[in-house]
């Protein structure tokens, strides 16, 4: 019978423990479209086989110089060392939550030597003024999950490190987009200083053969005055360029983590093309974006830490046990007439609390819904960023074939006015004319070469850069 009532009530006990206050949680639905309403064709939904490197996204503009200022990113950037810090504190405080599925067992000695009261209360005559007191034991408890505390706990510290795993990929990827950003546009600005220093020298030709031309009474002054003005307006926008190229230059020594004073990339033209993006559908934003499933993960932990505040409200039930030796002997007291042990369970809760509970339920009731804005907010804001850059790219395009049309027309209108002004049928101006606007297409169009690039790389993040949900179950 004993046995029985002894099975009763485990059953009881285990049944108990299955119970949770949390509410039932559910992944927020958000409404996606069944497709980006840009005219995406160039960039979706490309072949099967296309895809982003996994995790390693800027690969795709194969440049080895970009590769290499990525790793040292990874190895020396101070912000991304501070989320790797944050992520490790998730990670601990899950692991003390999981703590809590365990008893925890103590062990504890000591040795004294004590003199009692002779007026102590209920003493006896027999009892000695000066005794020894020699103890050694260990203790046990256990915490009974009855009302789900324990096991919400656990469920807050896991999803709470899921999302600092996401939040630090998230920080990886914003970091090494911008990365990429200034390395893109210090090339092109190598390419337009590259131009420019090309221009300088047709241009001192130019104001060679007009002075020339002048000395031998072809050429008025003025024709000189234009082309000296055509050289010097060159070589002033070749020191802009310079000067924008040191601080994307000091930009990127900051995010790789040296020194902006002696860190330096050597100038180069890079012919760096545009890479094949496949985006996908909508739907798979929600497992690409790293910072959409940290704010859901967040929301989840926010869930989970209602079911804690909840538990509150009901008995916290501990399994105790003791033993050990105890004796006034200095010596031989570790035996068997010196045992003592203790087992048993032991109940408390909480009557009255001037209304703490309700309040603490009521926070975190609060921060739940909090969680659920942000996360829908995360969702709308990632869906603008594609749908952003997808109409940037697209009409850039469009604008690029346009530029590339009137550079060759520019070209051909130069080749003909300096032909013109050599057989003397035309004035210098027009060939100044034709020069001004040879040069502002090729610059516009290196700067749209620029734009396109930093557009595609922006759109890479906003599709979360080849990483997947899947990637946080991985750490």
């Amino acid at each position: 019978m004993r046995y029985m009532r002894l099975a009763s009530s485990m059953l009881g006990i285990s049944i108990l423990i299955g119970c949770s206050e949390a509410p039932v949680y559910e992944t927020p639905k958000v409404a996606a479209p069944a497709a980006y309403q840009g005219d995406a064709s160039v960039w979706q939904p490309a072949q099967p086989a296309d895809h982003l490197p996994r995790g390693d996204w800027w690969k795709a503009y194969k440049d080895s110089t970009l590769d290499d200022l990525v790793v040292r990113l990874d190895a020396a950037n101070p912000d991304l060392a501070v989320a790797v810090a944050h992520f490790d504190q998730a990670n601990a405080y899950a692991a003390q939550a999981r703590a809590g599925y365990f008893p925890t067992l103590s062990a504890g000695a000591y040795s004294t030597r004590n003199k009692q009261s002779q007026t102590r209360a209920l003493r006896s005559a027999a009892q000695p003024n000066l005794y020894n007191d020699n103890a050694l034991g260990l203790a046990a408890s256990y915490e009974v999950d009855l009302w789900g505390h324990v096991r919400n706990q656990v469920e807050a510290g896991e999803a709470g490190a899921q999302a600092a795993a996401a939040e630090l990929e998230s920080i990886h990827l914003s970091l090494r987009a911008e990365l990429t950003n200034d390395y893109l546009t210090l090339r092109m600005l190598d390419a337009q200083s590259r131009l420019l220093a090309d221009e300088v020298d047709a241009y001192a030709k130019a104001l060679t053969l007009t002075q020339n031309r002048f000395q031998g009474g072809i050429d008025s002054a003025l024709d000189v005055s234009r082309a000296k003005v055509q050289l010097e307006t060159a070589k002033a926008k070749i020191s802009d360029i310079a000067a924008s190229r040191a601080l994307y230059q000091h930009a990127i020594a900051t995010l790789v983590g040296e020194s902006a004073s002696s860190f330096v990339i050597a100038p180069a033209v890079v012919d760096i093309q545009l890479p094949s993006i496949p985006v996908g559908v909508p739907t798979t934003l929600l497992q690409r974006r790293p910072d959409i499933s940290a704010a859901e993960r967040n929301l989840a932990a926010a869930n989970a830490r209602i079911g804690v505040a909840k538990s509150a409200f009901f008995p916290t039930l501990n399994l105790n046990a003791a033993g050990g030796y105890e004796s006034t002997n200095q010596a031989g007291w570790l035996n068997a007439p010196n045992l003592y042990w203790m087992i048993g369970p032991s109940a408390l809760m909480t009557i009255f609390d001037a209304g703490r509970r309700e309040a603490v339920v009521a926070q975190e009731e609060a921060a739940f819904k909090v969680a659920g804005a942000r996360y829908r907010a995360t969702v709308l804001q990632a869906f603008r960023e594609v749908e952003d850059n997808l109409s940037l790219l697209n009409e850039l395009t469009e604008e690029g074939k346009a530029l590339t049309a009137a550079v060759v027309d520019t070209q051909r209108t130069l080749d003909i006015a300096m032909n013109r002004y050599r057989e003397g049928i035309a004035s210098y101006l027009e060939v100044v004319t034709a020069q001004a606007a040879a040069q502002q297409v090729q610059l516009d169009e290196l700067n749209l070469r620029r734009r396109r690039l930093q557009a595609s790389v922006n759109l890479i993040r906003a599709l979360g850069g080849g990483w997947d949900s899947t990637q946080m179950a991985e750490r």
